[in-house]
């Protein structure tokens, strides 16, 4: 039961005629272990502003059986319809309104997800409401300006822990399983939370300067052997230093929770006070450094929305971008600038990933401006994207360049007192950040954040015959935005730095001889700072990563890059050059064979893990589409050999020798190759330092059975090694990878034709189902695909229909004949316009993998 859209015009009229002060809300969780329905009760206290008026309260639920306003009884069949509640005749003042309903459970990590273990085959239960699922719980005014107190009791099974957002208090009732919370502050629906079932808990809290802040971690049992809390408390507690220094302003709630949770849907979740973590982050086997270093910018992520998106929350959710855009911003920095912190260099990591997803996002039809136009809830669910969380983070991290970090940390500190608990508007901080900057930032808002699209900046330089520098321009380009897009190319202001890089002949390193920072804005802008100067081996545009925009290096530089890029002394610089070789294979502009031939010159001198977990990524992605059919196995067998030899000279135990391991287990092809993972699998061959443990374990299944070499017997046997719940997801997409129609049709209709499977096991078998050298197996599910895709999403949640809906797309047929039936779809199916969004993002996947196969073959 998706629940019935809200528009903003509608939560706008309700906004001023409503001012809510408190709920109530009283859940019979008893029956948890079974399952099912649970009673919800729910009393709500508001103000109208007029007499007589009508507005409506939301709820999504199987049967409500009270509805009782001001005391009187009102008659369920005729005010509850659609996910909603009519009231109507409200009083001009306080008002009271109370709820009895049945609400169910759910498997869709949605409203309050029931998850079974099986491993002690306990439920846990864990809530997750961003952006509309408060009301699959209980009654609620489901929109962020309608604030609240919210008080919950809680009857759970004897012997469960529950957690909520205030302070976990001891259980009362005759069996001891009644939890009465104290009320919340003022805080929005979508982060109340709840959490309920048997886990467990360990505690410690953060002390400084006489504050006092109880601190929790969370996970189920049957992964408390893998949760490294000390690691966890460490980086909060940092957190908790860096952002009260730089926000000014105390943690405002009462204590601060973090719960591992399972099959969650996304990173995490900012519930104030009770953060939910999706319990992959509980590292069962071996990672790399990468793998700490995204878990702990995840946590630091979620903290700073405790001030931002929490204290201070959006007035509606066209300012979901500055919440997620400032928790990105500000936790990297926190990795990058805190004392003592494990990851200086997290400004490398965001500019290989982060601004990579940004700039992909961006090129896309359904691009949008940072500040996007939302209509309704349909068009947020749809709009966490590259530009809501990276493009928004980018253009934060310029900003701060623009204006200075100080004035700009002292006008977020003066938006926090001045609007603490409250609801704002994106002018609300642009107005503090112009008082302490002493800037004007309409023209820089109006370009950077209410238009679409991306800019080029290249650099334009002439050099004399003694190789002095004679002129040199930074030439700004506003390409034409995609088909279908909306609004126009704009040249916009950026703050960039220009380095000067040349090799030190006692390291052999390639080193900043000289930096020049200025304001680049209009198509051209002169750089008089350079010329007379000796022309460097490298001049790179946007060094130290200050701005948002497509890099292109000038040609000497180029030469000068591709044979020396894994020779730069510092990460970041790498990085800007790896992501601009891999935009230009994506544009077309650089052909995937010589893409795949400067990873290769330069990878082994890459110290970066993540640089070089990323690089992996992209070029299996560049191989699979983006090559030219005709070369595609050649240069497979090529990147596989490598693989191989980078495993096998790799330091024994290392961080790289894992990553090559993955690699080399995702592109594993030839007999002798495949009979390494089975040796490694069975134990009758090693490799030093080599930790074959259960994670890797499924990595070298899975590739297997996609190959046709492991079937049943061998996926079931792995199982019984791992019956867990990832087990459980990994021989799901085992299964579902194997080469036969048998095994494609069985996997199809789990997805498809039928709604049982909780969320993480349908995102793992639409993960094994798509496997790239299953071209013409997975042919067939092309007209299938079409045929169902709309049912589908009208029938289901949001969060079970996008799997299916981008999951399932055909995106591993690059041709002409899937853009023509996307299109045909398109034209006559008539799909909600999120529905729309999504399919038409795949599609432009499909017509870039056409260009770079083009490119390729050229």
């Amino acid at each position: 039961m998706p629940g019935t859209n809200l528009t903003r015009e509608e939560a706008q009229q309700r906004a001023k005629l409503l001012t809510v002060d408190s709920y109530e809300i009283d859940l019979d969780l008893s029956g948890a272990q079974e399952g099912g329905t649970f009673r919800s009760v729910t009393t709500v206290r508001f103000d109208s502003a007029e007499a007589d008026a009508e507005t409506f309260v939301d709820l999504v639920a199987p049967a409500v059986h009270e509805v009782v306003l001001n005391g009187h009884a009102l008659e369920v069949a005729a005010v509850f319809r659609d996910a909603r509640i009519a009231l109507r005749h409200l009083r001009e003042g306080r008002n009271e309104l109370r709820v009895v309903a049945d609400c169910e459970y759910t498997n869709s990590g949605e409203g309050l997800h029931r998850f079974v273990d099986p491993v002690d085959q306990q439920a846990y239960l864990y809530t997750q409401f961003e952006v509309p699922d408060a009301r699959r719980v209980f009654a609620s005014f489901e929109q962020p300006d309608l604030k609240a107190t919210f008080q919950f009791t809680v009857k759970a099974p004897s012997g469960w822990t529950v957690i909520s957002n205030s302070p976990t208090p001891e259980p009362s009732g005759p069996g001891g399983d009644v939890w009465v919370f104290a009320p919340t502050p003022r805080i929005s629906t979508y982060v109340t939370a709840l959490i309920v079932g048997p886990y467990h808990a360990v505690h410690s809290s953060y002390e400084k300067d006489g504050q006092s802040v109880p601190l929790g971690i969370y996970c189920r049992p049957s992964l408390a052997e893998y949760l490294d809390a000390d690691a966890i408390f460490e980086v909060t507690r940092q957190g908790f230093d860096w952002f009260q220094e730089k926000f000014d302003y105390a943690y405002p709630f009462a204590k601060y929770d973090q719960l591992f949770v399972p099959e969650f849907n996304a990173g995490a979740m900012e519930n104030a006070g009770a953060v939910t973590i999706r319990d992959q982050y509980v590292f069962r086997s071996k990672v790399t450094d990468a793998a700490y270093e995204v878990r702990a910018e995840t946590i630091l992520h979620e903290l700073a929305h405790m001030w931002f998106g929490d204290l201070v929350t959006m007035e509606w959710w066209n300012d979901l971008w500055l919440n997620e855009s400032f928790a990105t911003y500000t936790s990297i920095a926190c990795q990058a600038y805190a004392p003592g912190s494990r990851w200086p260099h997290s400004w490398t990591t965001f500019a290989n990933s982060m601004k990579t997803w940004a700039y992909r996002q961006d090129q896309l039809p359904s691009t949008h401006p940072i500040m996007a136009d939302i209509r309704d809830l349909d068009d947020v669910l749809v709009n966490f994207d590259g530009i809501t969380y990276a493009k928004g983070a980018s253009v934060l991290k310029q900003l701060v360049a623009y204006v200075g970090m100080d004035a700009f940390f002292s006008g977020v500190q003066a938006y926090f007192k001045r609007h603490a608990f409250g609801n704002t508007r994106l002018s609300d901080l642009l107005g503090a950040l112009e008082e302490t900057s002493g800037r004007d930032l309409g023209t820089w808002a109006e370009k950077w954040l209410r238009t679409a699209g991306i800019n080029v900046l290249r650099p334009v330089v002439d050099v004399d015959a003694a190789g002095v520098i004679t002129s040199f321009a930074v030439k700004q380009e506003a390409p034409a935005l995609p088909t279908g897009a909306t609004g126009e190319p704009t040249l916009r202001p950026h703050r960039i730095a220009i380095g000067l890089y040349d090799l030190d002949a006692a390291t052999g390193k390639l080193v900043r001889t000289d930096r020049v920072e200025l304001d680049v804005d209009g198509e051209l802008t002169a750089v008089e700072a350079l010329v007379g100067r000796a022309r460097p081996a490298v001049i790179l545009l946007n060094d130290d990563d200050l701005s948002y925009a497509k890099v292109r290096l000038d040609a000497e530089s180029l030469a000068f890059v591709t044979a020396h890029l894994g020779d730069f002394e510092e990460s970041l610089p790498r990085a800007l050059c790896w992501a601009s070789a891999w935009d230009m294979t994506r544009d077309a502009e650089l052909p995937t064979r010589e893409y795949l031939a400067l990873v290769l010159s330069g990878i082994a001198k890459e110290s970066d893990i993540g640089v070089v977990q990323s690089l992996h990524r992209q070029v299996k992605l560049a191989l699979d589409l983006y090559a030219d059919p005709a070369r595609r196995d050649a240069l497979l067998a090529q990147w596989s050999e490598a693989t191989l030899a980078h495993l096998r000279t790799a330091e024994p135990g290392s961080d790289h020798q894992l990553a090559w391991a993955r690699a080399f287990a995702a592109a594993a092809r030839t007999p002798e190759q495949l009979d390494l993972l089975e040796a490694l699998l069975e134990g009758t061959r090693t490799i030093e330092g080599l930790a074959v443990d259960t994670e890797l374990r499924w990595a070298l299944v899975g590739r297997l059975a996609a190959v046709g070499r492991y079937d049943e017997a061998e996926i079931a046997a792995e199982y019984e090694r791992d019956r867990t719940a990832a087990g459980e997801r990994h021989a799901a997409a085992a299964r579902a990878a194997r080469p036969t129609p048998e095994a494609k049709a069985e996997a199809w209709a789990s997805v498809v034709e039928s709604d049982k499977l909780p969320n993480a096991v349908q995102e793992a078998v639409i993960s094994g189902f798509v496997q790239t050298e299953q071209r013409e197996l997975l042919a067939p599910y092309t007209e299938k695909y079409f045929a169902a895709v709309k049912d589908v999403w009208e029938s289901r949640s949001h969060e079970m229909a996008q799997q299916v809906a981008v999951g399932l797309y055909p995106a591993v047929q690059v041709s002409a004949a899937t853009l023509e039936a996307t299109d045909a779809w398109l034209a006559s199916a008539a799909p909600t316009p999120a529905l729309r969004r999504l399919v038409g993002e795949a599609r432009a996947g499909v017509e870039r993998a056409l260009r770079a196969q083009a490119a390729d073959r050229g």
